[in-house]
């Protein structure tokens, strides 16, 4: 069974979690992923917050849209 409108609500969830998480990227190569750079804890403010609760709560709906499709196949 097609359902179209989860399928289009599906693969704009999908766009909009790759721009928020291509958003969020800081590193500065793979030097961090070795443990080059220095592990300083910083506080989320301002547009940087924002992000962060956004990849959440795109991630929550996109895993239910998903799960949605499944049960009605």
């Amino acid at each position: 069974m097609n359902h179209p409108i989860f399928t289009f609500f599906d693969i704009i969830v999908m766009l909009l979690l790759i721009v928020v998480i291509a958003l969020q990227n800081k590193s500065s190569g793979l030097s961090n992923v070795f443990g080059g750079a220095g592990n300083i804890v910083q506080t989320r403010r301002g547009f940087e917050k924002w992000l962060f609760y956004a990849t959440i709560v795109l991630g929550i709906i996109f895993v239910s849209i998903n799960v949605i499709l499944l049960l009605l196949k």
